[in-house]
């Protein structure tokens, strides 16, 4: 019960896949599961000993459950690409997998890295995520910022794993738009509409919310500039589902 499957999705990724990969060599087995990237990210994966699955990319949480279901152990370790664990925190799964003390998975908490620098703030300074978990006990749901349900007691790592959240300024505009259309599908889907609070006031208070209540002026000019583009997030978002609902691509 002390092995561990480390999961690692991608798509186009090839800045990241080796030291990701490498980031979890102490897993028992690595399996990559790939949404048919067109850089060299799969010609990477495959210099180092992972197994890779090729699946078409329906929604995040439907992506790492198909991973799960694949994987020959029951402690499961899922690393986004763009994330590093730590030699603090591999110590910590080590040790969590050998003496879970009744949890049946864990959080880890992320330091996240914008343009080189490192956020402190900006709403980023409590981010957490259930990334060691038992299969048999945990399931990912939701489209977009997907979640783990459990039915048993998550614990906590005392160490941060490092996020290198974007490779550069196009890549998260692209995320946002990515993100943005999942969203607006799921909103869709629930019937959801848009009228003005949606454009005139959401977005603004995107900035005061992550440049002022969560301290983003504290990261200067790089809070700045994740604070206006949390609030085209939700523009974004919006526009979208606008546009949906009025069936026009």
């Amino acid at each position: 019960m002390t092995k561990i499957t480390a999961i690692i999705p991608t798509l186009n990724e090839e800045i990241h896949i080796e030291e990701a990969i490498q980031s979890v060599g102490f897993a028992d087995e690595i399996i990559v599961i790939d949404s048919y990237s067109t850089d060299n990210t799969v010609a990477l994966a495959e210099k180092h000993n992972v197994k890779i699955i090729k699946r078409k990319f329906d929604d995040f949480s439907s992506q790492k459950n198909f991973a799960i279901d694949q994987a020959k152990h029951p402690w499961i370790y899922i690393l986004d690409a763009d994330e590093r664990v730590t030699t603090e925190v591999e110590k910590e799964i080590l040790d969590a997998v050998k003496n879970p003390k009744n949890k049946v998975g864990f959080y880890v908490h992320r330091s996240f890295y914008f343009a080189g620098k490192k956020i402190n703030y900006s709403g980023w300074q409590r981010d957490k995520v259930v990334r060691l978990f038992l299969k048999e006990h945990c399931k990912y749901q939701g489209v977009v910022h997907e979640t783990i349900k459990t039915n048993g007691e998550l614990g906590f790592f005392k160490h941060k794993i490092d996020h290198f959240g974007y490779k550069n300024y196009n890549h998260f505009i692209s995320k946002i738009h990515q993100y943005g259309e999942l969203k607006a599908q799921e909103l869709h889907a629930k019937g959801k509409t848009v009228n003005a609070y949606h454009i005139l006031i959401k977005p603004p208070f995107r900035i005061f919310s992550h440049f002022i209540l969560k301290k983003g002026f504290l990261d200067g000019y790089a809070g700045l500039i994740l604070a206006t583009t949390q609030a085209y997030a939700v523009l974004t978002r919006y526009i979208k589902l606008w546009l949906l609902n009025r069936n026009v691509k």
